[in-house]
């Protein structure tokens, strides 16, 4: 793996390049859509046409998640000193307490509480892939890795 590679390797076992926050083309369009959307002020054409386009009745809640959305942007990976998770990461917290490049470095990560928030949208990757760090090194796991995301 390249320094750069290693740089998107997150101390939970996770791959950076391969999240949906990070660097996401679907994140720039939503703020650029966004960004055209208000510009026009489709809000005031929405609520025009509403009586003749059902769907535009819902133009509110449409913003909010468009907005969600956009609000979704990581442009710096944990290890590079990011907070990708969007609010205070406890996994980042341990690692640099315990001075470990990475859980995988942690004699406890296969029963460590800190990682199970990252089960329901992760699954079991995390931890497959924190045994695969430490089996492999940071230098060699990326041939190895699991999906970010269960779905993809």
């Amino acid at each position: 793996m390249s320094k750069a590679e290693i740089e998107l390797t997150a101390y939970c076992g996770l791959y950076c390049g391969d999240c949906i926050r990070y660097r996401s083309r679907a994140i720039d369009l939503a703020e650029g859509l966004a960004d055209e959307l208000q510009k026009i002020k489709f809000d005031h054409y929405s609520q025009i046409k509403k009586d003749s386009v059902k769907e535009f009745e819902h133009y509110k809640e449409f913003r909010e998640v468009l907005d969600a959305i956009a609000r979704l942007e990581c442009d710096v990976p944990c290890r590079a000193g990011g907070d990708g998770c969007l609010e205070p990461c406890e996994i980042k917290k341990c690692v640099r307490m315990k001075n470990f490049q990475g859980c995988w470095e942690c004699n406890e990560f296969e029963t460590c509480k800190k990682l199970d928030f990252l089960k329901p949208i992760h699954g079991e990757t995390p931890r497959g892939n924190l045994r695969k760090i430490k089996e492999h090194g940071l230098q060699n796991w990326g041939k190895y890795k699991g999906k970010c995301y269960p779905w993809l």
